[in-house]
């Protein structure tokens, strides 16, 4: 008998071909149902956008759903085509921890970018107006003056 510290780490469960194919042919229609979804998500979005009604907070919403389905997709691809589903936890830390650091570090760098456009807009004019996209429904009108007098009248 071998010492407990040499013992197989990893294990691998495809103990039958058939079972693992079922179970690759079950996580791909799950995928291909789940982006169906998303797409007709993204329809209703886009017809949402181009209306004159203003709902906001019904697209907020419906964008932090697409991205629940998305985180949704990306585990199982992970867990199933990746086989990280079958390692021990020690393993799926390893690379799961590293993950989410850098998807904080990449929220990080987005609000301190956009607080830096923020500040920038407030306390520079000059940039404001040079950057800043007009509105488009609101057509700026240039007044025409009169003609001053001249007193020769």
């Amino acid at each position: 008998m071998e010492h407990p510290a040499f013992e197989e780490v990893s294990f691998h469960h495809h103990t039958d071909d058939a079972e693992f194919k079922r179970r690759v042919k079950k996580t791909t229609i799950l995928l291909s149902v789940i982006t169906i979804i998303e797409l007709a998500i993204g329809l209703f979005i886009y017809t949402l956008h181009k209306s004159d009604v203003n709902r906001d907070f019904l697209i907020l919403g419906f964008k932090g759903l697409v991205c629940i389905l998305t985180l949704a997709k990306a585990y199982y691809i992970v867990s199933v085509f990746m086989h990280l589903g079958d390692e021990i936890r020690n393993m799926i830390m390893t690379i799961v921890v590293p993950l989410m650091l850098f998807i904080w570090f990449i929220f990080a760098f987005i609000y301190e970018g956009n607080s830096y456009k923020n500040l920038r807009n407030t306390y520079d004019l000059h940039f404001k107006e040079t950057t800043m996209p007009k509105k488009h429904g609101n057509a700026e009108t240039h007044e025409v003056k009169p003609a001053e007098k001249s007193g020769k009248e």
